[in-house]
């Protein structure tokens, strides 16, 4: 077949626009695919603990279309991921969250994995839209909506509730790292059981909670233990008892948690810095049963001298495992909005962003009481949230039949 110019450049041109049509083809394909990485929501929840479970519950009540994303596998996870033999500090009375009783009997306390089974379960009941293994990696604004960016997922909203505690990543101190390596060091984050440590001496870095739970454990486990840091003080009762579980510990969490120590009372605002910067006392271990299992105490850990740790006075002490229970730094450095004041703290009052309509947080230590990270405490706050944002979006927060439960033994 004999061809001139003018047929190589018909032939030419027409394979040119099928090229041009197949691109085109691609690319309204790859546009379809990227439009449906994309959901536009009401309200998108970042965090499926206990927070943002309880904030699930009210915002279907109100009948709002939302998800809520959480970077874990499974709801529960953060519970599962504590160590080995942790049991809450409030008994099962204190531990359910609107709409579904914990499954326990009143006086008995929840290891950590059923409290994470309890949660798990409660979103299950609830048929409540978690989106699990989804770590949000942005939260910025773009054309007057929030935009929640994880992978080549993109979700937007007019409102955004981040419902995470405000201890998200390991606090070290900088010469962690100077400490020899013949020592094994974890954050209590990493601590699971006895079985990760060597033989030999351990220190305890940090005395509240965690501190003295896992201080305990090891001197137990037949370890030399000592425990720094300064006294964060302890409740004057013992929780396990019938008093203190049945009269006590109600009273001290419904009342004077929930109810006394609030942004709203004087002496709420004046504990509220003290709560947040030192942390809350010892509630079920009392300095006199680690003076008995043979925990002492030293001053606090101010650097590292020859590879092992030196104290304020002076001394080094001589160990082969050390376990920082020193905190956690809160882990926001995702949200790219300006509601961060000068000390790196979030500028909210009582969940509300201060800067940054339809922005809120629940979940945070003294968010608006002393109970507001607690279990028996995050209910209220998220009701009040989610009637804030059925107000902006001009909808009712009123409880739709699907949902017509009463809360499960709380003080509002």
């Amino acid at each position: 077949m004999e061809m001139n110019a003018g047929t190589i450049n018909e032939l030419n041109a027409t394979a040119l626009v099928e090229e041009g049509t197949a691109a085109m083809r691609l690319s309204e394909l790859s546009s379809r695919q990227k439009a449906s990485r994309r959901e536009v929501l009401d309200v998108i929840v970042i965090g499926a603990g206990q927070a943002g479970l309880s904030v699930g519950y009210h915002l279907a009540r109100a009948g709002l279309r939302f998800t809520i994303l959480d970077a874990n596998e499974r709801v529960g996870d953060s519970w599962r991921q504590r160590w080995d033999s942790l049991r809450l500090f409030t008994s099962a009375r204190l531990d359910s969250l609107d709409g579904k009783p914990f499954p326990a009997a009143g006086d008995y306390f929840p290891t950590k994995d059923e409290m994470a089974d309890y949660l798990e379960g409660y979103a299950a009941h609830f048929q409540l839209p978690v989106q699990t293994g989804v770590k949000v990696e942005r939260l910025f604004k773009r054309g007057g909506h929030y935009v929640v960016k994880a992978g080549d997922r993109e979700f937007e909203a007019l409102q955004i509730v981040v419902a995470m505690a405000g201890y998200q990543e390991p606090s070290l101190p900088a010469f962690a790292s100077g400490l020899s390596t013949d020592i094994v060091q974890m954050h209590s984050k990493a601590y699971r059981n006895p079985g990760q440590l060597k033989p030999g001496g351990v220190l305890l870095v940090g005395a509240g909670n965690s501190g003295a739970d896992i201080a305990m454990e090891t001197a137990r486990n037949g370890h030399d233990t000592w425990i720094a840091g300064p006294s964060t003080g302890s409740i004057p009762f013992r929780t396990e008892r019938f008093l203190g579980r049945m009269v006590l510990q109600p009273l001290l969490l419904r009342l004077v948690f929930h109810r006394l120590l609030t942004i709203k009372t004087p002496i709420g605002r004046k504990v509220r810095p003290i709560i947040q910067s030192k942390g809350a006392p010892l509630i079920r271990v009392k300095p006199k049963d680690l003076a008995a299992a043979g925990v002492r105490r030293v001053s606090r850990v101010i650097g590292v001298q020859d590879g092992q740790p030196l104290l304020e006075d002076g001394k080094t002490l001589f160990v082969s495992n050390v376990i920082w229970c020193s905190g956690f730094q809160p882990g926001f450095e995702w949200i790219d909005l300006p509601v961060f004041g000068k000390a790196g703290e979030l500028l909210h009052r009582g969940g509300i962003a201060e800067k940054q309509p339809g922005l809120y947080f629940v979940g945070l230590t003294f968010l608006y009481a002393m109970s507001s990270s607690m279990i028996h405490g995050v209910g209220r706050d998220a009701a009040r949230i989610v009637k804030t944002i059925s107000a902006s979006l001009g909808t009712s927060s009123n409880t739709t039949d699907a949902f017509a439960v009463a809360p499960a033994g709380r003080s509002r």
